[in-house]
């Protein structure tokens, strides 16, 4: 199997791009999940008009480092962020970005750090951080990526996407376990849902590009 050690910014610009296409194409399934905090059908929605905000701008960008694209990705989100969710999406990027600054290439190293700022930052933008939420989801992916480098053992970016991705997937499916209004409905939070639609579209291009 290829194994890949870093990513360009201008294959990482095309993850973001192939990750908020992915989240409009499934935008009302998400929308239908929606049952917190407000039972208003437009997490999907909202979650994909500030994630379509991103990569409509990192499509004008052209050739790119991984820094100026995690910027570009966390300025137009905070600048076209809609409802509760597409704020606190905006809030991983704007961490994500933090996390990754300086840097011109994806590692694993660099993804781990990107993915604990983004949640650190999230999780300090909002007022009363609630588990079960996308919250939880993205802590998931964060603490795998931290486990991953501790163990020293794996630089392969495939196999780090596939396993922060299988972790993010597992507490997802975990979220009804903790918060009793999913469980009610029989429902995985939307938000955390919604985010699982951006990385999936996202990861779908770091396996199609660099294996072909």
């Amino acid at each position: 199997m290829i194994k890949i050690n870093t990513l360009n910014g201008n294959t990482f610009a095309q993850m973001i791009i192939s990750g908020a296409n992915n989240l409009y194409n499934n935008r009302k399934t998400v929308d239908e999940l929606n049952v917190f905090p407000v039972p208003d059908g437009d997490t999907g929605t909202n979650m994909s008009l500030t994630a379509t905000a991103m990569a409509t701008e990192l499509l004008k960008k052209g050739d790119t480092t991984l820094t100026k694209a995690a910027d570009t990705m966390s300025f137009a989100t905070l600048r076209g962020a809609r409802g509760n969710s597409g704020v606190i999406l905006s809030q991983l990027f704007r961490g994500f970005y933090k996390g990754v600054k300086g840097e011109d290439v994806l590692t694993t190293e660099t993804a781990a750090a990107g993915f604990k700022n983004a949640v650190d930052t999230a999780y300090k933008a909002v007022m009363k951080p609630k588990e079960g939420t996308i919250l939880t989801v993205a802590s998931a992916g964060a603490a795998k990526a931290q486990e991953i480098l501790v163990d020293g053992e794996m630089t392969d970016l495939l196999t780090f996407c596939d396993e922060v991705s299988q972790s993010m997937e597992e507490a997802l499916l975990n979220t009804p376990e903790l918060l009793p209004v999913l469980k009610q409905a029989g429902v995985v939070d939307s938000g955390g849902q919604g985010l699982m639609q951006e990385l999936k579209g996202a990861f779908a291009v770091s396996y199609t590009h660099l294996t072909l």
